[in-house]
C-alpha cells in the first residue's frame, strides 16, 4: 500500500519538477532586459489616479465612520460633528440680475410665440391654398367627365334583383 503511494508522489514531483523547469523558461523569454524597464514600471498603481477629497469631506467621511461604529458598538452617544467652515461666501445673483434675467426669459418667450404663430399662419395659407386648388381641379372634373349611368329602380319589385341579360343590361358610355 505505502509503494502505491510513495509511486504517486514520486510522479507528482517529476510533474513538479517540469512544470518549474517551462515557468523557468517562459520568465527567462518574458523578461525584459534591464535597459527595456521603465523605472515606474515597478510601481503596481500610480498614486496620481485616486479620487482626491477635501479636508472637510475626510473629516465627514471619519465622523460618519465613527458613528457607524459606535452605533455598533452599543455606544449611545456619536460624536457630535462640527460646525461647517466656509472658507468663501456663497455667491449670489444680486436683484438687478435677477430682474435682467426674467426680462430676458420673458424676451425669448415672447420671439418663440410670435415665431410660432407666424409659421401657423403660413401654414393656415398655404393650406387654404391647397384646397382652393383642389376644389377648382373638382371642378373642372366634373365638367369633363360623362355622365353617370341611372341605376334601376327597384321600387316595383320585392327587392329580388332579376339577373342580367342582354335586354335589361345598363348602357355603358
Amino acid at each position: 500500500m505505502t509503494d502505491i503511494y510513495t509511486g504517486a508522489i514520486e510522479g507528482l514531483e517529476r510533474r513538479k519538477a517540469a512544470i518549474e523547469r517551462a515557468l523557468a523558461a517562459l520568465r527567462e523569454v518574458d523578461a525584459p532586459s534591464a535597459a527595456q524597464v521603465a523605472p515606474d514600471a515597478a510601481t503596481p498603481a500610480a498614486p496620481g489616479n485616486r479620487r482626491k477629497f477635501t479636508a472637510a469631506a475626510r473629516k465627514r467621511m471619519a465622523l460618519a465612520q465613527k458613528a457607524r461604529w459606535a452605533k455598533t458598538k452599543g455606544e449611545i452617544k456619536p460624536p457630535t460633528p462640527p460646525e461647517p467652515e466656509s472658507a468663501t461666501p456663497k455667491r449670489r445673483i444680486s436683484p438687478e440680475g435677477i430682474q435682467r434675467i426674467i426680462a430676458a426669459t420673458k424676451k425669448r418667450w415672447r420671439l418663440q410665440r410670435a415665431a410660432a404663430k407666424s409659421a401657423q399662419a403660413a401654414k393656415a395659407v398655404a393650406k387654404k391654398g391647397i384646397a382652393k386648388k383642389a376644389v377648382a381641379k373638382n371642378v373642372a372634373a366634373k365638367k369633363l367627365a360623362p355622365a353617370k349611368p341611372v341605376k334601376a329602380d327597384l321600387s316595383g319589385t320585392d327587392g329580388a334583383v332579376a339577373p342580367q341579360t342582354e335586354s335589361n343590361a345598363p348602357e355603358l358610355v
